[in-house]
């Protein structure tokens, strides 16, 4: 192969790369040839032949064109997998094809470009215990497991967690143990999403605790929900809608069932990168006499000290207005543990 032979060959190669290579045209009036690989959260990644990997802001970006098919989500929920063309300053467009005609689209309506595909729904949690023991003048005892379970989908969301404690006390004379702490409950939940924000949901509660002298307090309800904000840093949910109460008291003969409204709040929010903070509330009124009423509250701080493990300090707080005879309206307990998430 003679020299000029082989100049020409690597004009050709080169005029070949420029001319059927993706194209960028910047605002400031600069082009670039090469791949364009991904958008997300607008910054636009292209691998440009001359200057390698580099990223542009879409607010920086006049048009743009791909010679390969380019999946382009927009706002609308549109996709798009098509080559596409340049147009005018500020819109794309796409090329026809049996399905598609021809058609234009403003920048700002494009949400990514080549997403990468979005993790299998999997479930995720924690599971927690703490233990207290003393020895010597007094002999005591206590400890709480808690378990947390959470899976979220695009369309809905299930939930369901158990929180358990018993603890005991020994007389240093008697030798008589005393129960000091005995109860647990069980809450499960499942949202299914009509919009982004907006929800349906059914629950149910079982709860059980010897010093309050309940048997057993079981609720089933359902309304609507509205998802203020789901973020990776804060949560907040509020809810309204029609529950069932049972209660049954220990050392009374009957039992009580009522018709409730339910209303309520989820909220948490990622303080800092080790510290997060949770809270809910609950609120049971009779539709027969609203001075009847149950309402629940957990509040939870928790601290990281390695990526998967925490500590955490739990309050949750009850109100019954017609509690069992001899017990009061009020119970709180302070929950100290340890946790690992899943």
């Amino acid at each position: 192969m003679s020299h000029r032979t082989f100049i020409t060959l690597l004009v050709v190669l080169a005029f070949s790369s420029a001319l059927y290579g993706d194209e960028l045209f910047l605002k400031n009036g600069d082009r670039l040839t090469g791949k364009i690989d991904k958008l997300l959260d607008g910054k636009l990644v292209f691998k440009s032949d001359l200057a390698g990997e580099v990223t542009v802001d879409l607010s920086n970006i006049q048009t743009f064109k791909s010679d390969s098919r380019l999946k382009v989500h927009l706002k609308d929920g549109t996709v798009l997998d098509q080559k596409v063309a340049k147009a005018e300053p500020n819109r794309f467009a796409i090329e026809a094809d049996q399905a598609l005609k021809a058609q234009e689209f403003d920048l700002s309506s494009i949400v990514s470009i080549n997403p990468p595909a979005k993790p299998k729904p999997r479930w995720t949690g924690n599971i927690t215990a703490g233990f207290t023991g003393t020895t010597g003048n007094t002999e005591t005892e206590a400890g709480n497991i808690g378990i947390s379970l959470t899976r979220r989908t695009e369309k809905d969301r299930t939930q369901a967690s158990l929180d358990f404690a018993k603890g005991q006390q020994e007389s240093p004379t008697t030798g008589v143990k005393t129960i000091t702490e005995d109860w647990w409950r069980a809450k499960a939940k499942y949202d299914y999403f009509f919009s982004k924000k907006m929800y349906g949901y059914v629950d149910g509660r079982y709860e059980m605790d010897s010093i309050a002298l309940l048997d057993r307090r079981v609720l089933i309800g359902g309304g609507a929900g509205y998802q203020w904000i789901e973020s990776a840093k804060t949560n907040f949910s509020t809810e309204a809608g029609i529950a069932s109460l049972y209660e049954k008291f220990q050392g009374v003969a009957t039992s009580s069932s009522e018709l409730s409204i339910q209303a309520g709040y989820n909220f948490d929010r990622q303080v800092t990168k080790s510290i997060k903070f949770l809270h809910d509330l609950t609120y049971y009124p009779s539709i027969d006499d609203f001075t009847d009423y149950y309402m629940t509250t957990t509040g939870e701080l928790r601290a990281n000290f390695t990526k998967n493990m925490f500590t955490n300090f739990k309050v949750i707080f009850n109100y019954d207005a017609t509690p069992a005879p001899g017990a009061q309206n009020t119970d709180t307990k302070y929950i100290f543990g340890a946790g690992l998430n899943f």
